[in-house]
């Protein structure tokens, strides 16, 4: 029910388009969801099915019609009870990456230290995008901020393993 939060709460903020939606979510929000754009007009269809959320269509000049989402005020109530499950619930993490640590003894230790440099170096940039994001006003810098915390704890964490490879081989 995350994306359903996600959506439901940037609705509530201002009425948008799917467009502005997807771009929006792209732009900032992807750090902790991925959310495609054939399943944002999905879940938004089923939003409005719901209830939670009006589909109204919007004429601008002599563009064709969008339509645009707006809250309604059951999807308020169901905003508000997803976020207080966020919220109050722990998610634990599944780090991808690490699948390939467990064979890193298969590897000598200069192609392991190689590899971990690119990955060191994967981490960097990632960093460095994070800290050139926009500033957000409220507490939506929370999700930025938690990124930069989680770059800078990865990169401490990758330094250590990458000084101790040779015990690892």
């Amino acid at each position: 029910m995350n994306r359903e939060l996600l959506l439901l709460g940037l609705l509530r903020q201002q009425d948008m388009h799917g467009y502005q939606l997807h771009e929006f979510i792209n732009r900032n929000m992807s750090s902790c969801i991925d959310l495609k754009k054939p399943t944002a007009y999905y879940l938004l269809e089923k939003m409005v099915e719901a209830g939670w959320i009006n589909e109204i269509q919007e004429h601008e000049g002599n563009r064709p019609p969008r339509n645009v989402f707006q809250l309604t005020a059951e999807g308020e109530a169901t905003f508000q009870k997803l976020l207080r499950e966020n919220i109050g619930t722990y998610h634990s993490t599944q780090f991808a990456d690490d699948i390939g640590l467990a064979f890193l003894d298969a590897l000598t230790p200069d192609e392991a230290r190689a590899l971990l440099n690119t990955r060191r170096d994967s981490i960097l940039r990632a960093l460095a995008d994070a800290q050139l994001a926009p500033k957000h006003s409220g507490t939506s810098q929370l999700v930025i901020d938690h990124l930069i915390h989680h770059l800078h704890s990865e990169l401490e964490w990758l330094d250590q393993v990458i000084k101790q490879i040779t015990s690892f081989t």
